[in-house]
């Protein structure tokens, strides 16, 4: 069955579906975006991910597409017209379609909007072979991180570098040689004290969706942890490395730069933050349907 878009209030077999060639979206990088895992029917944290996309058009000057619940209607109708309970989706909103010009259109354009999804592998159950290796990286990203925009081509050298040395991420680092994120994650660490940490949110990093719902996840069970910035030697020091996303879950780290984290294996912290996430995934309280 070929797989189905929806572009511009249209439902179209994808190989099909296209934007025009002034779109801005595709001329200047002018949009947003958002990707969310669907999960036996249910698009997890999908509340956080619409609250971030609200967040990122408004940062771009950029309106709405279509209102919130009607929006909910398209994401809903795409997984089922794919015919997928289980998925990866992916939303994008650019500022439409106009003569290339750096400055904004002087007339009011409607945006363009595409969603898409794509089947992915099952929830990983054994975090055992659920790890990877991360190699460090000069950020030299735009200074607006905090917005999801479709400018990602840092990101993209980034994570090729990773990949042709063998690792599943590259994790960046600032001129003060402080780590920000990943090339698409979140990073935490559990420092040699044994403090669970990530980055407090700022300009130079996503308000990652999966890194606030296992902040809340957290609170809610009791566990400490500290948003505060960390060195590139306290992340090379570290006990535990490990990486959130909306595709990666919880992900350990077992090497960074080639040198072992750790005892070079799955540690407790991120076993215990895994199984909480786990079941959020699932259908916990807090991110019930």
């Amino acid at each position: 069955m070929s797989r189905i878009a929806y572009v511009n209030g249209q439902y179209v077999p994808q190989p099909e579906a296209g934007v025009n060639i002034e779109d801005r979206g595709f001329q200047l990088a002018d949009g947003v975006y958002e990707v969310v895992h669907l999960y036996q029917g249910r698009f997890i944290d999908e509340d956080r991910h619409l609250d971030r996309l609200d967040r990122s058009l408004a940062a771009l000057r950029l309106g709405a597409p279509m209102s919130r619940p009607a929006l909910r209607v398209v994401l809903h109708e795409v997984a089922r017209r794919n015919r997928l309970r289980d998925g990866l989706l992916y939303m994008q909103v650019t500022r439409g379609v106009a003569r290339r010009d750096h400055a904004f259109p002087r007339k009011p354009i409607p945006p363009t909007i595409v969603v898409t999804i794509r089947r992915i592998p099952p929830f990983p159950t054994d975090l055992t072979d659920w790890t990877g290796t991360a190699i460090t990286q000069a950020d030299q990203r735009w200074a607006r991180c905090d917005i999801k925009s479709t400018g990602l081509l840092p990101n993209v050298l980034a994570r090729q570098a990773a990949r042709e040395q063998g690792a599943a991420e590259a994790i960046l680092y600032d001129r003060d040689g402080m780590v920000t994120e990943g090339a698409a994650t979140s990073v935490w660490i559990v420092d040699a004290a044994g403090t669970l940490r990530t980055r407090p949110l700022d300009h130079a990093i996503l308000p990652g969706c999966t890194r606030g719902a296992l902040i809340a996840e957290l609170d809610a069970a009791g566990i400490p942890h500290r948003e505060d910035r960390f060195s590139l030697d306290e992340l090379r020091s570290a006990r535990e490395v490990f990486i959130t996303a909306a595709t990666t879950f919880v992900k350990p780290m077992l090497a960074v730069d080639g040198a072992p984290v750790g005892d070079g294996e799955v540690g407790p912290v991120a076993r215990r933050l895994f199984a909480l996430f786990a079941r959020h995934v699932q259908g916990g309280p807090r991110n019930a349907a």
